[in-house]
């Protein structure tokens, strides 16, 4: 029978007293449910073992002995305390908040005050040693919220290791950690159908507003609850700060990030274009002023003598009146006149002889072709084998086993309708029944795949590569590693469909997978959850599923927008006959994922990926994109065939045309990159995708443009009576030669010192690339040669080329063929572009452009996005757009500590500890301290406890999570911040105890290695632009006679030309990265092709004013570096807009068109008039003998 008993409210009375055996009402309890009988009578006083035991068990109601009295008797208290210790076990690490609840339940069971704070509602007669007495078996117990809530406050944040969630969400039944309130706290304690409360209690949490309904004499508890950051009476210390957030101490802010460049109130870059403008104006005003003085002065003493007669500007002078720059200018151009004449004749001679030689060397050097490696490995690629990634990289894979491969759905299902589930929780479309089953279907079907594998030699399934964390030795299928939200049901059909009764509160409902998924996504390392279905949280491989790897874009866990299904395999190293078999299973995986995507029946929209896929796609592109190449090499060699010819008639066309000689180029420029390629190959240096594509194309363009001077030059001369064909070209050689040995010298030069990088990419580039440059300046001088002297016997016999027995009868003029653009450069461009007023405008205009590329450089973005590394048609793209969609937290990072710090002693393990008692400033507090600051891109997930791996051997890790990173910006900055944390915490540790000198903490993740090359990528090209333009100006100041002002002209055009491609880079979108660099470093190559031959045919000009001598240098070697070079490169480069990889389109088409053009416009525009203005100046009549020729130079 349940009877209602009623007592009037008193001070120091109890309505209840000791234990009255077993709730009858109860079944199925964790621990007994012993229930105090019904007794009003007055609180007893407590001495000796009863004192003691009440003090040790409930100290919030000690007085003192004698003067402490109780309504419990030491039964009673020896139950409660075996009870509360299963709570202490769960808010162990927050002993505050362990004293608060056990203050909850001392006072509704021994509180003097017991009949002021508890109204019994239901009795049962029961049996206690033949005698029967009235049980209570469920109560009301009037609580103040002042101390309801500061208890509830003082646990919500307590963590338990061993399930990864909070202490709250397995003390507040179906609510869990995110829903739970002190009053949903407090009913589930008092919830007798949970296992745990031996009968009912209904609190009443009664605020001051409230109290007017409060029955008559009951007094709401409002005693005193301990704030988490304080300390208990028994000297417990306050709870820790991941437990508490008042216990966090005051972490100094982070400095404020550094702010933009200002110089005063003003941008700083934009300072710095005025300063640069304003002195660029006031050096060309000087030297303006300078000139004119001096003009005036020479006029007035040289111009005409004492008796007003006008001097002989043809008279000869001592040669003591000629300075030393210009003998050694004349002695160079000389010297190397006649050695490169002397070379044209012999080669010239015995061309068939020549051009056999030129095919063994050629052949013996591209033998090493069959021993070549292709480095496709993005690290052994990107970053230096030294650096400290790649250190750090190694230390981690030999103590720690390399990071795993992986392989990942994320999958939605839009269009779909969600649903709410009893209130407590907003499902979307996602959660339906028949897509987990589907996503347990494709998950089983990708598990089960098998092939024949040769490395095995046997049938190879996921079980042989797969990570197996717990059992890597010997793994089953179940043993794999595979995360997905049907691992928190075993991936097992029954225990989706499972059902069963649950009474909670007095109330029977069913409870489905759903409530066990929003328990396990709380508590993903719990091994049976609190609903009646008694199912585990953790996967069939033993590991948690932490729910941030099981599903994506959501605010609350049951409002996620995807799935998410991944693989992990085992990273063996490339020469591992493993690593092909891990390959051929993740190709496996593409193909059923993709047949999966094809199949109208999906009910997923989805995206995937495999590890292999980000170099499978690039590799593919590689090779649908060389038909572009190729396309674009055969324009290029159609315009070399048809520019080069000089057409007279049209009967003479197939003897006049330069087919076989244009091919010839290209032959040599393929020859040189053969040869480059084959040389390395045999000394073992690893080439790459990246040298295939832009080594050709800069060797074409350095190739062509010699061609077409050399060419030009011949096809322009008239040969001189009773000179030989041979003497002629070696004439010609001897005239054009120094000139190309100037641009080829100083790439190759300029290359070489560019292998002085640490990023092997731009190393190895620039060592193909210089010798490349080298051996193609060897071949031109050759082969080239020769095959020119043998294409000029043809056309000389008026032999067709292709059809070289058949021959014209009309003769070849007697005057050769100027062209279209020479005359064109001659009598119209030059004369504009050095008008007065054009001179003063260019030189304006490309000033004003430099000072703005200077501001835009400042702004330029550094990094490659890894989509920019895809096709525009790849997979992969979806993928980085569901990636950055429904990815709550970024990839893992683990703080690495090395050898010298001693765990075991307890300075040790207060240093890296965050439970009570350690260091506030510890190792693992100050990772959390940063997940504050979104500055430090750390994001430590709300049911993650930081995962300490102690082992034997020297290292030790601290896993926690970067927050998501979309872009290589943000990846930078996390590995700054990263690093800034783990220098940080190795300073703390170090002070803590003596440590070995090299011990140090280190934080790493699978990214690190790819984009540490932007921390120092800026630094890195200056240095490498700084060591390619040094050569320029040393080889060109020497190959001119030690001319400096023609070499400093030079090298300014040149970083001209750099500058105002960076500033252009911002403008169009292209991001400096290690590509770019590769770039930068062939545009500075190219710009010496249409800087270098005009400086030098303006340096060796012999017309009278430096005007003049501009005019001349724009048509003549300006056509031939308008036809060699840019009309070269245009073409081709055009051609390759239409490729389908992105990286192409960006650093190949827009970069090198923004070169081409930057280079054509400061070779033929800007160079002639900068060099009208400060070019070298003839100061004194000198009459030397060069090549046959006496040059008269008139005195200026």
């Amino acid at each position: 029978a349940v009877r209602c008993g009623l007592a009037l409210p008193a001070p120091d009375f109890c309505v209840m007293y000791e234990e009255c055996g077993k709730n009858p009402t109860v079944e199925g309890s964790l621990i007994p449910a012993i229930v105090p009988c019904k007794d009003y009578s007055q609180a007893r006083g407590v001495v000796g073992k009863h004192y003691q035991l009440l003090k040790q068990v409930c100290p919030m109601l000690d007085r003192g002995e004698g003067q402490t009295k109780a309504c419990c008797s030491q039964s009673q208290l020896l139950s409660l305390k075996s009870s509360l210790m299963l709570s202490q076990a769960v808010l162990l690490r927050c002993p505050s908040c362990a004293y608060n609840f056990a203050h909850i339940h001392c006072i509704t069971t021994c509180s003097p005050e017991q009949s002021q704070v508890i109204n019994i509602t239901r009795t049962t007669m029961v049996n206690v040693s033949n005698t029967e007495k009235e049980a209570v078996v469920g109560y009301q117990a009037y609580i103040s919220t002042s101390f309801s809530d500061a208890s509830f406050k003082s646990c919500r944040n307590v963590r338990i290791p061993a399930t990864g969630g909070y202490a709250i969400a397995t003390m507040c039944g179906r609510y869990g950690a995110t829903l739970c309130t002190a009053q949903r706290w407090l009913d589930f304690q008092g919830d007798s159908s949970n296992g745990l409360a031996p009968l009912d209690i209904d609190f009443r949490l009664i605020s001051p507003e409230q109290a007017a309904g409060v029955p008559p004499g009951m007094i709401p508890y409002a005693g005193l609850a301990l704030g988490c950051n304080e300390t208990t009476p028994d000297g417990d210390k306050e709870c820790s700060c991941q437990d508490c957030v008042e216990s966090c101490p005051v972490v100094p802010p982070l400095d404020p990030p550094p702010g933009p460049f200002m110089i005063g109130d003003m941008d700083g870059a934009v300072v710095i274009c005025l300063i640069v403008l304003s002195l660029l104006s006031l050096l060309y005003l000087g030297f303006l002023v300078a000139e004119f003085i001096h003009k005036r002065f020479k006029d007035k003493v040289t111009g005409m003598d004492k008796n007003a007669n006008e001097l002989d500007h043809n008279q000869k002078v001592n040669p003591k009146d000629v300075t030393w720059t210009d003998r050694a200018s004349l002695v160079t151009q000389d010297f190397l006149g006649s050695l490169f004449q002397t070379w044209g004749r012999v080669m010239a001679t015995h061309p068939l002889k020549v051009i056999a030689v030129c095919l063994l060397v050629v052949v013996a050097l591209a033998t090493g072709l069959m021993n070549i490696e292709l480095t496709t490995d993005p690290v052994q690629l990107w970053s230096a084998p030294n650096s400290r990634a790649r250190r750090e990289k190694e230390f981690h894979d030999v103590h720690f086993s390399p990071f795993y491969r992986t392989n990942q759905l994320i999958l939605t299902a839009p269009g779909r309708h969600g649903h709410v589930y009893d209130s407590l929780a907003t499902y979307l479309e996602i959660f339906a029944p028949d897509l987990i089953n589907a996503l347990l279907e494709l998950q089983q079907r990708i598990q089960a795949t098998e092939f024949w594998s040769d490395e095995l030699n046997n049938t190879a399934t996921l079980k042989d590569v797969c990570y197996a964390p717990l059992n890597p030795k010997n793994p089953s299928l179940t043993d794999c590693a595979v995360n997905g939200l049907t691992q928190y049901f075993q991936n097992s059909v029954d225990n989706l469909n499972a059902k069963a009764n649950m009474t909670e509160l007095g109330v029977t409902k069913e409870v489905d997978w759903r409530d066990h998924f929003i328990y396990c996504v709380n508590s993903p390392l719990s091994f049976k959850d609190i609903t009646a279905l008694g199912l585990s949280c953790m996967a069939d491989y033993g590991g948690p599923v932490f729910p941030f790897l099981a599903v994506g874009g959501y605010e609350n866990f049951t409002t996620a927008e995807a799935f998410i299904l991944t693989f992990s395999l085992n990273n063996y190293p490339r020469t591992n006959p493993k690593f092909k078999v891990v390959e051929q299973w993740e190709s496996r995986f593409l193909q059923i994922v993709q047949q999966y995507q094809n199949d109208p029946t999906t009910n997923f929209t989805f995206a995937y990926m495999a590890e292999r896929s980000l170099e499978d796609e690039i590799n593919r592109t590689t090779m649908e994109d060389i038909p572009i190449f190729m396309i674009s090499y055969g324009v290029i060699f159609i315009y070399i065939a048809v520019a080069l010819g000089e057409y007279s008639s049209f009967k003479r066309i197939l003897v006049d045309s330069k087919i076989l000689v244009g091919l010839g180029g290209i032959l040599v420029v393929g020859c040189s990159v053969l040869a480059s390629m084959g040389f390395y190959a045999w000394i073992g240096l690893p080439s790459s995708l990246v040298i295939l594509q832009v080594v050709p194309f800069l060797v074409l363009a350095v190739g062509a443009d010699n061609i077409f001077i050399f060419v030009l030059e011949y096809q322009r001369d008239v040969r001189q009576p009773g000179e030989q064909r041979e003497e002629q070209i070696g004439r010609v050689l001897g005239r054009v030669a120094p000139s190309m040995l100037l641009c080829s010298l100083s790439e190759s030069v300029c290359f070489f010192l560019g292998a002085l990088s640490t990023m092997p990419a731009v190393k190895s580039f620039a060592l193909y690339a210089a010798l490349a440059v080298l051996m193609d300046f060897v071949l031109q001088m050759t082969a080239f040669v020769a095959l020119l002297s043998l294409d000029a016997r043809r056309q000389d016999a008026n032999r067709c080329e292709v059809l070289c027995c058949c021959s014209v009868k009309i003769p070849r003029p007697s005057t050769p063929s100027q062209g279209v653009l020479l005359p064109f450069m001659r009598k119209y461009y030059a004369p504009v572009l050095l008008h007065p007023v054009s001179r003063i405008a260019v030189i304006f205009l490309f000033s004003c452009v430099f000072c703005i590329s200077i501001f835009l450089m400042f702004h330029v973005k550094v990094g490659l996005d890894q989509e920019l590394a895809m096709p525009t048609d790849s997979y992969m793209l979806k993928y980085f757009e569901y990636l950055y969609k429904y990815f709550e937290v970024g990839v893992p990072t683990y703080f690495i500590t090395t050898r010298g710090f001693n765990f075991s002693s307890v300075m040790g393990m207060n240093a890296v500890c965050s439970s009570v008692g350690c260091d506030q400033f510890s190792l693992t507090q100050k990772i959390q301290y940063a997940t504050e600051y979104p500055e430090r891109h750390l994001h430590w997930p709300t049911n993650l406890i930081l995962y300490i791996y102690l082992s034997l051997s020297p290292a030790s890790r601290f896993m926690a999570y970067h927050t998501p990173l979309s872009n290589s910006q943000e990846y930078t900055a996390a590995l700054l911040r990263a690093r800034e944390l783990a220098n940080n915490i190795t300073e703390g540790m170090r002070k803590s105890q003596v440590t070995s000198h090299d011990f140090e903490v280190f934080p790493y993740t699978v990214t690190y290695v790819y984009y540490e090359q932007y921390v120092n990528i800026v630094y890195e090209g200056l240095v490498n632009i700084s060591l390619c333009l040094l050569p320029t100006f040393v080889v060109c100041c020497i190959l001119l006679g030690l001319d400096l002002r023609s070499g400093l002209l030079n090298l300014f055009t040149i970083v001209m030309i750099t500058v105002d491609t960076v500033g252009v880079m911002t403008l169009w979108g292209i991001d400096y990265n290690a590509v770019s660099l590769i770039n930068l470093v062939t545009a500075v190559g190219i710009s010496v092709e249409f800087v270098s031959h005009m400086t030098r045919c303006f340096a060796l000009s012999i017309l009278p004013t430096k005007v003049q001598r501009a005019k001349e240098a724009t048509a003549n070697m300006g056509s031939a570096v308008f036809a060699g070079v840019a009309m070269t490169n245009l073409p081709g480069i055009i051609v390759l807009a239409f490729a389908k990889a992105q990286l192409i389109q960006i650093f190949f088409f827009r970069l090198n068109l923004v070169i081409t053009l930057l280079g054509m416009a400061h070779g033929l525009i800007f160079l002639p008039v900068l060099l009208s203005f400060f070019g070298t100046t003839h100061t004194h009549t000198r009459s030397v003998s060069y090549l046959g020729m006496t040059l008269f130079t008139p005195q200026v």
